[in-house]
């Protein structure tokens, strides 16, 4: 049997792979491993418990909650709201952890369950496999007055609005038109909230969840349905949120999309210029277009590049005091307000610099330049043999020096199946699609198995 922890939590198919007996199994094996902080203080612990709206979230965080009491853990049970204000929540009542019942931006057959540790931290790889282990191990059960409580956190969403609200420091969206695509998810009952709030006019799409339809073509994965509103409303940009809410994807008046990387490349500057910018330092993933590198550099600010997944953006923003931090896709992370993706958070942000300098988005986009990207994803080899095979190395040195200083070649083995992803960027898509083609066949060729 595999690890039971991904990179982002325990995910599957709900009730086939994410089912009601590991929902719960897992809470108490959680209990016993996030709960002992509390029980050498000989207090009992607390933890909040969130989910996004797909159904069978209602089953699983209900397992969930009562693994936690039958544990002896009292509950804060904040229903439906995003990662990000659970992550916030947990630190905000001084909650020993938190659980999320999410798929994130996955379809709604889905599920998954994550924890966060004390102070809205995702858990280390080796705190996961605690509990992990701790599954295999009978716990007692409590009784009486030892029995967890579960209460309903009635104030959970307001308390995250007026969060999100103070982090604008007095910035006003007033005259601002922003379309909001909630992808029928966490963000429905929040986003158009705070944003209305802030003074900006709001359109939303994508606000009715029935348990079913979250992400069904439409967030930050299916951007078309944003695009045609924000042309056909007029608006000044549009933010796309994905099912729980710690993505943010944009897109400028005239539907240009505006993804992660130009993202940090508005806030890196904007906060910069403010000095917001710890160590005047931008973390992002060996993904991340060669052109974010590029405009940052031309602007004095340093670039540390981590592996993908956000979990390695968050541990160097961690470890080195850094403010802000992300990845293509949408991840961004602002540590000052927040210990992890925040999309909300995010669009807030993007429309609050629109604001304060008087720039529309396409503008403000215009600080970096987006080298072509060619991604070919080579199967069917061995994987383990990237890093080693002399010819494949001086084929991808080949290929740099043609790049010179205006390219990248990027050779990364899949984490979970026989594939080599090839990705080259360059000046122009031809040479890039021409370069990564011809490395891919030299992969397939020495990596064959």
């Amino acid at each position: 049997m595999g690890r039971l922890f991904g990179t982002d939590g325990v995910r599957g198919l709900a009730g086939v792979d994410v089912t009601a007996e590991l929902a719960l199994g897992l809470a108490q094996s959680a209990a016993f491993v996030l709960g002992r902080d509390a029980r050498t203080e000989s207090r009992r612990a607390t933890a909040i418990v969130a989910r996004d709206p797909r159904v069978s979230g209602e089953f699983i965080a209900a397992a969930v909650a009562a693994g936690l009491a039958s544990a002896g853990v009292d509950v804060l049970d904040a229903g439906v709201i995003p990662t990000p204000a659970a992550a916030y929540l947990v630190a905000d009542t001084g909650a020993d952890f938190g659980v999320m019942v999410s798929a994130s931006h996955n379809p709604a057959p889905d599920n998954g369950i994550k924890f966060f540790a004390a102070g809205g931290r995702k858990l280390a790889d080796e705190i996961e496999d605690e509990i992990e282990a701790a599954m295999q191990r009978p716990h007692a059960g409590t009784t009486g007055r030892e029995v967890g409580r579960i209460r309903r956190f009635a104030d959970a969403e307001d308390r995250y609005v007026v969060h999100l609200l103070g982090t604008l420091e007095g910035v006003r969206l007033d005259g601002l038109h922003v379309v909001l695509d909630c992808a029928h998810g966490a963000a429905a009952g929040i986003s158009p909230e705070v944003f209305s709030d802030a003074g900006a006019k709001v359109t939303v799409i994508g606000n009715d969840p029935d348990g079913f339809n979250i992400n069904d073509g439409i967030g930050s994965t299916h951007l078309e349905q944003l695009i045609e509103t924000v042309r056909s409303t007029g608006a000044d940009l549009g933010i796309a949120h994905d099912g729980d809410a710690d993505r943010c994807l944009a897109v400028d008046a005239d539907g240009a999309v505006v993804d992660g990387d130009r993202i940090m490349a508005i806030l890196a500057l904007s906060m910069a210029g403010r000095g917001k910018l710890e160590q005047n330092t931008l973390v992002a993933t060996v993904m991340s277009n060669l052109g974010l590198k590029l405009a940052m550099s031309d602007n004095g600010i340093d670039v540390i590049e981590t592996g993908v997944g956000d979990r390695y953006v968050l541990e160097a923003i961690n470890a080195h005091g850094y403010s802000l931090g992300g990845e293509q896709s949408g991840h961004v992370i602002m540590s000052e307000h927040a210990t992890t993706g925040d999309g909300i958070l995010t669009g807030l942000h993007i429309a609050a610099e629109i604001a304060r300098t008087g720039k529309p988005l396409s503008e403000l986009a215009k600080c970096m330049t987006v080298y072509p990207q060619v991604l070919v994803n080579v199967r069917g080899v061995d994987r383990t043999g990237v890093h080693g095979d002399a010819v494949l190395e001086q084929a991808v040195r080949q290929a740099e020096m043609v790049l010179g200083a205006k390219g990248r070649v990027l050779l990364r083995p899949s984490g979970t199946e026989p594939v080599v992803r090839v990705m080259v960027e360059a000046e122009h898509v031809d040479q890039a699609q021409q370069l990564a083609d011809d490395l891919a066949a030299v992969v397939k060729e020495r990596l064959a198995v």
